[in-house]
């Protein structure tokens, strides 16, 4: 196995990407190929004293920015970091890509590049969320802001794949809603649940936003434009919800003290609410395995992301994702 990592994507990169790849390389031993301007990488290595002998750089001139428009960056960077890290995926290169970049860029890139699994309508983007009792596949969270019922279906059988690769042997299944009467929502929701009800997926019926957080379902989906608002709110709550505790815990002595004797949970509350703890999110539907990083990510984050990747191809999802869309 071998992951490519985009050096070059995020907020803060190339450093903290390299840093969190140095990490993976070493933590979990992992092959990486380290994609990016050589000038920036090799140094780098050689200044963190890096012997890891399964670490490899790959030249990439071009840098995509956070802020550019997807389309151009594919038009006009065919050497960009983005690009040559999936074409090192589609000539067999590299078993995956991994990303914090410009999100919308990768995502043109690797239909571009990649494509798209045959009987794939859509490819989706999945997050995990965290839940009382593990966590939640929730899916498309932004790769499809207008969906048809029939894309809902399959992020659904994708969904089911990519958990079966990651240990769950029958994913529960739940369609958000704003009811949990199959009669209830809009007419997208309306017309999936007749489909999802005969998919043969273990399919729960109609889960509403507070369930999401109860472990109701393994597998959640919906629209692209639902779950981007969804993650990002439940993302913005989290460090909410952290920082009102730290704040309260230190407003008087006598909390102080109370904070010191609570401090290992405190910390692990922290952690669970951490999106660097999932790393990135997978890319379904096209033809490789692609993770895409948040793009302020820090060094855990990544380590994180390529720990993802790697489980997704030990989990061979492609192929799985493949047997379901025939």
């Amino acid at each position: 196995m071998r992951i490519a990592l985009d050096a070059m994507g995020g907020d803060f990169a190339p450093h903290v990407v390299l840093e969190g790849g140095l990490l993976a390389a070493r933590e979990y031993d992992i092959p990486l190929t380290l994609v990016g301007p050589r000038h920036v990488i090799e140094p780098f290595i050689a200044a963190s004293g890096a012997q890891h002998g399964s670490l490899e750089v790959c030249h990439a001139p071009e840098v995509v920015t956070m802020d550019e428009h997807p389309s151009a960056a594919v038009r006009q960077k065919p050497l960009s970091s983005i690009a040559v890290g999936l074409d090192l995926v589609k000539n067999g290169q590299a078993d995956a890509f991994v990303s914090a970049g410009n999100t919308g860029a990768v995502m043109a890139s690797a239909l571009l590049r990649l494509g798209r699994l045959p009987g794939i309508e859509r490819p989706a983007l999945g997050a995990m969320l965290p839940t009382t009792s593990g966590r939640c596949l929730l899916l498309d969270v932004g790769a499809n802001a207008d969906c048809k019922p029939g894309y809902l279906l399959q992020f659904a059988h994708m969904g089911v794949a990519y958990m079966r690769a990651m240990g769950i042997s029958d994913p529960r299944v739940g369609l958000l809603n704003i009811g949990e009467e199959e009669t209830k929502g809009n007419q997208l929701s309306q017309e999936a649940h007749q489909l999802l009800a005969k998919s043969g997926l273990h399919f729960l019926g109609n889960v509403e936003g507070k369930d999401l957080t109860r472990g109701a379902a393994d597998v959640v989906v919906t629209d692209g434009f639902t779950g981007n608002v969804i993650i990002k709110t439940a993302e913005g709550l989290g460090e909410m919800v952290v920082h009102q505790i730290r704040e309260v815990l230190t407003s008087k002595l006598q909390y102080k003290l109370a904070a010191a004797l609570l401090l290992p949970a405190i910390k692990e509350l922290a952690r669970r609410f951490d999106y660097s703890e999932s790393g990135g999110v997978p890319l379904l539907g096209v033809n490789g395995v692609v993770v895409i990083g948040h793009g302020r990510s820090n060094a855990r984050a990544i380590q994180q992301a390529v720990l993802v990747a790697s489980r997704a191809v030990d989990g061979n999802v492609v192929q799985a994702i493949s047997n379901i869309a025939r």
